[in-house]
């Protein structure tokens, strides 16, 4: 039984390992119930299920390589670990093992905080305590804003011409053999010209509804595609996810009868009905953000472009371009959704075109000033 006096933060353990009941093992208990008041503050972050679920498969897998429980764990320890994952015939990405030593630390400054008794329970029962074993000196390190694989780009227009006529390839080639598929050829051909029209990440696109088309009054003519209202953004520290409105810019206003023609001709005959889906499945379900990955790597690899290129690079292809369109900094930023200026420079990858331009046009400027009557 739990003491009604005893220290409050020694309760806070007792409580997440239910200290009424005698284990048989009770070092599998305690550390089942390390991981599971890990898990109920993470939650109470509002954290998403599948955040929290992996930071613990993660401890287990560590715990596992290690054949140690937490209060046993040492820097040695982990040190092992992740000297053998960044090495062998698969070594995993520089971000991938920052974000793995980040979780770790996490727990271990969980278990080590006083506030939840967890080092004063095993000082007791097994005369050991957990200590954080990840520090400065044997974590990497976080020293540039970038750290994605350099090998994905921003797009060239002819990048972007060639995957949209592999999209379409691909629909006249299953016609042109009499097979089923045509209309979902047809589809994630539209659903790629609209991430890109848009700058969309991959769940926000496969979430959209028919009820996200927005009508844009200054600009009639794009009728029901003035803009597309994104509920689904990227949420940052548990909070909800953003939402913004991205407006049809007049260079991707090709978008407008695209979308219009899909959504006259081709999404009824998924038979959906009322379903609220923009983009819609033969089962008469909401396309999978799985589903929008592999509508790109299909075209993508029809193309014959480079295999590292993903979805992602189209969101980088529409910054870049409404940069060299020469929209403002700000209405990139607020067209794409980003929190910060700096954010979207990342994003940015001008070609040596554009540069040139500018500089030719800066020198045209300076020479008219210099020939100008003093």
């Amino acid at each position: 039984m739990i003491e009604p006096h005893a220290d409050p933060a020694r309760r806070a353990a007792e409580l997440s390992l239910a200290s009424n009941v005698r284990h048989l093992d009770p070092e599998s208990a305690v550390y089942t119930a390390m991981i599971s008041g890990w898990a109920d503050q993470q939650r109470a972050r509002f954290l998403a299920q599948d955040t929290v679920q992996q930071r613990i498969a993660l401890v287990r897998r560590f715990s596992d390589f290690s054949g140690l429980y937490p209060w046993q764990w040492t820097v040695a320890e982990v040190e092992a670990w992740f000297a053998s994952l960044v090495s062998g015939p698969c070594p995993r990405a520089f971000t991938t093992i920052r974000g793995y030593q980040l979780a770790l630390r996490m727990f271990c400054d969980y278990l080590t905080d006083q506030r939840y008794g967890w080092v004063a329970l095993c000082l007791e029962r097994f005369g050991q305590a957990p200590t954080q074993i990840l520090h400065e000196w044997n974590t990497v390190s976080h020293v540039s804003e970038f750290e994605g694989n350099p090998r994905r780009r921003a797009l060239t227009y002819d990048e972007v011409q060639d995957l949209f006529d592999a999209a379409d390839g691909q629909v006249e080639k299953i016609r042109g053999r009499g097979r089923k598929g045509a209309v979902p050829a047809l589809r994630d051909a539209v659903l790629l010209k609209t991430v890109y029209a848009f700058g969309l990440r991959r769940r926000e696109a496969a979430g959209l509804d028919l009820a996200d088309l927005r009508v844009n009054p200054k600009m009639p003519d794009y009728g029901r595609i003035g803009g597309v209202f994104v509920r689904f953004g990227k949420s940052a520290r548990g909070g909800p996810p953003k939402r913004r409105t991205v407006l049809t810019v007049p260079e991707m206003d090709w978008i407008v009868d695209i979308v219009d023609h899909y959504l006259e001709e081709v999404r009824p005959c998924f038979g959906a009905g009322a379903h609220p889906a923009l983009w819609t499945t033969e089962r008469c379900g909401r396309m999978t953000v799985r589903g929008v990955n592999e509508a790109f790597s299909g075209a993508r690899d029809a193309a014959g472009l480079a295999p590292e290129l993903d979805l992602h690079c189209l969101r980088h292809s529409y910054i870049t371009h409404l940069i060299e369109f020469g929209y403002p900094e700000k209405f990139v930023q607020d067209q794409v959704g980003h929190a910060y200026a700096s954010t979207t420079a990342i994003y940015t990858h001008v070609s040596d075109e554009y540069r040139s331009r500018l500089v030719r046009e800066a020198l045209a400027k300076r020479n008219l000033w210099e020939e100008a009557p003093k």
